[in-house]
């Protein structure tokens, strides 16, 4: 993979951690500190490139034994991970503010959120993995991601009160055709060669 492209990976798995750090600046509707920015923001990057890293060994440690498949299952993954995100951002469903479920000031809420927003970089970890990404490039993608969840978190809650209802679903379907297209890319590589 092209570092464009680990930078567009990066930005695919950020816009589920943008919306629901939208939606939680809608929510609290309180100004916050710098300190609390800073744990909320940390907390999701924290979550999304550490995901990564524990998907990458565990698909590193079976690799060999899926080769044949690699590119089958990096692209499956990748459309599976993206298409989940296209047709949520087409549900009528809107999260809604309750205070119970989005209040990223409490720290067990923060950490469900951040988990729940970074299973998808567990499954792209997994296919970085059987794409055999060499160890250097895996640290560019970890602090890529780390970099580009923290940025998306902070615009996030940064224009909550703003651009709430305008941007939630469409940053979600967004973030959902680039990690398809990713996975197209890498179907027909392999493909191809």
């Amino acid at each position: 993979m092209s570092y464009l492209e680990l930078f567009l990976l990066a930005v695919g798995l950020c816009f589920d951690t943008f919306a629901v750090s939208l939606t939680g600046g809608i929510c609290m509707n309180i100004r916050l500190h710098r300190s609390q920015i800073l744990k909320i923001i940390f907390f999701f990057a924290m979550f999304q490139a550490g995901f990564t890293f524990i998907g990458w060994t565990l698909g590193y440690s079976v690799s060999s034994y899926i080769e044949k498949l690699d590119h089958w299952i990096a692209f499956l993954l990748l459309l599976y991970i993206g298409g989940k995100m296209v047709l949520e951002s087409f549900s009528k469903e809107n999260p809604g503010c309750d205070k119970n479920k989005m209040d990223l000031l409490n720290t067990r809420q923060l950490s469900l959120l951040s988990i729940a927003t970074s299973i998808d970089a567990l499954a792209v970890g997994i296919s970085l993995a059987v794409m055999k990404l060499s160890g250097v490039r895996l640290g560019v993608e970890i602090g890529l991601i780390f970099l580009v969840t923290a940025f998306a978190s902070f615009i996030g809650l940064a224009g909550g009160h703003r651009l709430g209802g305008k941007f939630g679903k469409r940053s979600e379907f967004l973030g959902g055709m680039i990690l398809m297209v990713i996975g197209v890319k890498i179907l027909i590589e392999h493909l191809v060669l």
